[in-house]
């Protein structure tokens, strides 16, 4: 039996990193226990067991801020590389945002170290370090460098824009057939 932290070996990396960080290494992210239940039921307000059925489909696997929002890969197709999925935002105030293509492109952005993944960097008044982010910021960017050969995005909204372009209607027709709702 394997102690990794996941099936996934980008996720067990980065979990290596948070296990040995001093805090935060980009805003308000931190990885949960991998396929944790975080009341996705609740959050979708099913009450029926057989529309649980689809929540197999979403593999909820760390928070996304302070308040709440978490993040999920989208098990859209039966492919291997579970890096590959798209990774689903659940916001604390019930917005739902396709944010990237794949582990790679998330680990990107949280390159931002800002929890809305903007360009004016880090959220103003949550971090407390000198440099405005998070205390474990460049041992992420260093990781990042060493283990994929990324930083953070020069343009983060095309990039949050092509995810959603591949991947938003496809996941709000999946999702409406068994939370119907407005997920526009």
């Amino acid at each position: 039996m394997s102690n990794a932290y996941s099936p996934v070996r980008e996720l067990n990396l980065l979990k290596e990193l948070q296990d040995r960080s001093p805090g935060y290494y980009s805003g308000g992210f931190e990885l949960r226990d991998f396929g944790y239940d975080p009341g996705l039921a609740e959050w979708f307000d099913l009450k029926n067991p057989h529309d649980l059925e689809f929540l197999d489909r979403l593999i909820p696997f760390a928070q996304a801020s302070t308040s709440g929002s978490f993040f999920a890969l989208w098990k859209c197709d039966d492919r291997e590389d579970l890096a590959t999925l798209p990774v689903i935002r659940f916001g604390d105030e019930g917005d739902l945002d396709v944010v990237a293509r794949g582990l790679r492109e998330l680990f990107e952005l949280l390159a931002l170290d800002s929890e809305s993944f903007d360009l004016e960097g880090p959220d103003e008044g949550y971090y407390d370090t000198e440099d405005g982010h998070t205390d474990g910021h460049s041992a992420y960017l260093e990781w990042l460098e060493e283990n994929f050969g990324l930083a953070p995005p020069e343009d983060p909204d095309s990039m949050l824009d092509r995810a959603e372009q591949e991947f938003g209607a496809r996941f709000r027709d999946w999702l409406r057939q068994f939370a119907p709702g407005d997920w526009t």
